[in-house]
């Protein structure tokens, strides 16, 4: 199948719907400095993320993403703004009623090598979310982690194996399985994708789709690769200097208007170019000349 009738089918099969399940409302975080000083890290962000949509959320380091979605999972504490899901100000929680709210949204972190407890079998980690809301028995924990190694088609045999024992790829998808147990109706993803390899990316990405299309899953995706928003996620909202400048389908990020989205299009290199530039090469060596793409 070509490329663009792939993307036409994915987007046609994992098509959202219009109910929201998260209304984000006028979003503050800020950092206090020291010496009278204030970092805005995200400022008065409005967003809503519909039922099995993939949300982008795209920009350069810096930009507030990750601590955007941190806000709205309640590891950082807001300063002011919303995030109702199901009728309820999730950032006004607190104590038990937060702890509960935590089944619904779930994230899988950047790095799959820091996202474990090395000393915790695969099993054990798969399960851990199960075991502090005591929805199964220790004797049931095999079995279920076996159904969620299957569900991110890992081998059924690596239960008892350790986060050490398994590639990076294969710590990703067991991250996906942990945050997937709950049944959580919002996924928000970190970057990540970003410490794999491109092959195993694909992979990831491929697997989350099928899952999205299975469940009517609602994804939050942080991510820097603007060509892998393009293909999986219905929407980008790009992020500058903490504020949300432009918000459109990710389908026509070409068609982009405000300068910082086009600067992050200009940025993306082609597959193929044109220019062929001269290389300077160590005294000794002959220059190379290559494609620069």
């Amino acid at each position: 199948m070509p490329c663009r009738r792939l993307e036409m089918w994915i987007m046609e099969h994992t098509k959202p719907s219009q109910e929201v399940v998260l209304d984000i409302q006028h979003m503050v975080k800020k950092f206090d400095l020291g010496g009278g000083k204030v970092l805005i890290a995200v400022n008065d962000v409005s967003l809503q993320l519909h039922k099995g949509e993939s949300l982008a959320i795209v920009g350069e380091s810096g930009s507030g993403k990750s601590t955007l979605v941190k806000c709205l999972v309640r590891l950082h504490r807001p300063t002011s703004g919303a995030a109702i899901y199901d009728g309820t100000d999730l950032m006004k929680l607190g104590g038990e009623p937060l702890r509960q709210s935590r089944r619904h949204i779930q994230m899988v972190f950047q790095d799959p090598n820091t996202a474990f407890n090395p000393k915790m079998r695969i099993k054990d980690i798969i399960c851990e979310p199960l075991y502090n809301f005591d929805l199964i028995k220790y004797s049931e924990a095999e079995a279920k982690a076996k159904e969620m190694l299957r569900l991110v088609e890992l081998p059924e045999d690596i239960v008892d194996r350790y986060p050490a024992n398994m590639s990076g790829g294969q710590r990703q998808r067991i991250g996906i399985a942990r945050a997937l147990v709950l049944k959580p109706e919002i996924l928000v993803c970190d970057e990540a994708t970003s410490a794999l390899d491109v092959s195993v990316q694909k992979k990831i990405v491929d697997l989350l789709l099928s899952i999205q299309r299975k469940t009517q899953l609602s994804i939050i995706f942080i991510c820097h690769d603007l060509a892998l928003v393009y293909q999986m996620c219905h929407r980008a909202a790009v992020m500058y200097q903490g504020s949300v400048v432009e918000v459109l389908p990710a389908g026509k990020l070409r068609e982009a208007k405000h300068p910082y989205t086009q600067k992050l299009l200009s940025s993306i290199f082609p597959l193929r170019g044109k220019k062929r530039f001269v290389v300077s090469a160590p005294e000794g060596q002959s220059p190379a000349e290559m494609s620069v793409s």
